[in-house]
């Protein structure tokens, strides 16, 4: 068995289990940004602040899920949700052009409605399922009812890529930065971008990430930690978990490309089990 992803999930090996990562581009007038491990991620986090254009995603075309599916008979594919990107439907393409060249092979698409840090838990749970000895279809349908109990909450610090890329007015991105709010928001039940607050300063964010881990349903799960180069309020975080759930099993790791860039220079992202 395989498990392949796009790039957003920010994994370029896993142990366990073949594994396969198809990159995501990041496109602006005149530079494009390949998020493998070849990206100097800090590098374009720089050159993406003073940049004034527009800006975009490219997902990986169907051709290029099909090299990263390879030659394994059962692939867990897993994207970025479908509500922000179109990774899903051309894997979903690619996995369909894949199975009826390959009548043998089997493809089991999952939209994460996520990324990051959530997506890292959904693949880290089908590797258990795997190690448990369970069969295709078995994985299958556990790993569909355990992705109803996983969440990812997240807080920027910046939105000028996302006013670059169109997502929000490039007033309300300037506004938040100059007035020092932060935004905590979640993906929603559709993989859509669901603001919750506007806090300001670090001290009032964190607080308000705990107090909403706490109304989604964390009660000391599983919790993967994202970051684009703001470890400290990573380390907070987990701190302050660890002060309620001793136990809690919680790693933090840097953003990739793509999440760098949507989650900007601060940005956390926050996978968690309810």
């Amino acid at each position: 068995m395989k498990i392949v992803t796009d790039s957003s999930a920010d994994i370029l090996t896993l142990d366990g289990v073949d594994f396969a990562s198809a990159p995501l581009k990041i496109i602006t007038s005149d530079r494009e940004f390949v998020d493998d491990e070849s990206l100097d991620v800090k590098e374009m986090v720089d050159y993406l602040a003073t940049y004034k254009g527009r800006s975009t995603t490219s997902c990986p075309n169907p051709d290029e899920w099909i090299r990263a599916f390879g030659d394994d008979s059962e692939i867990f594919c897993i994207t970025i949700t479908s509500s922000l990107s179109g990774s899903f439907n051309s894997a979903n393409t690619a996995a369909k052009l894949y199975m009826k060249e390959h009548p043998d092979r089997r493809v089991c698409m999952i939209d994460s409605l996520s990324t990051g840090p959530e997506m890292v838990l959904i693949m880290e749970k089908i590797v258990s399922l795997i190690k448990e000895g369970k069969s295709f279809d078995e994985i299958e349908c556990e790993i569909m009812e355990y992705k109803k109990s996983t969440g990812l909450i997240f807080m920027l610090e910046s939105m000028n890529n996302l006013a670059n890329n169109g997502r929000v007015s490039r007033l309300v991105a300037k506004f938040a930065g100059l007035l020092n709010i932060r935004v905590v928001a979640k993906a929603s039940d559709k993989g859509e971008i669901e603001p919750l607050d506007k806090p300001r300063g670090r001290r009032a964010t964190v607080q308000k990430i705990i107090d909403r881990l706490k109304e989604l349903g964390y009660k000391g799960g599983k919790m993967r930690i994202a970051h684009c180069f703001n470890e400290d309020v990573a380390l907070e975080i987990k701190s302050l978990i660890h002060s309620v759930y001793e136990k809690a099993s919680i790693v933090i790791a840097k953003c990739g490309g793509l999440c760098s860039f949507y989650a900007e220079r601060g940005g956390v992202l926050i996978g968690f089990e309810a």
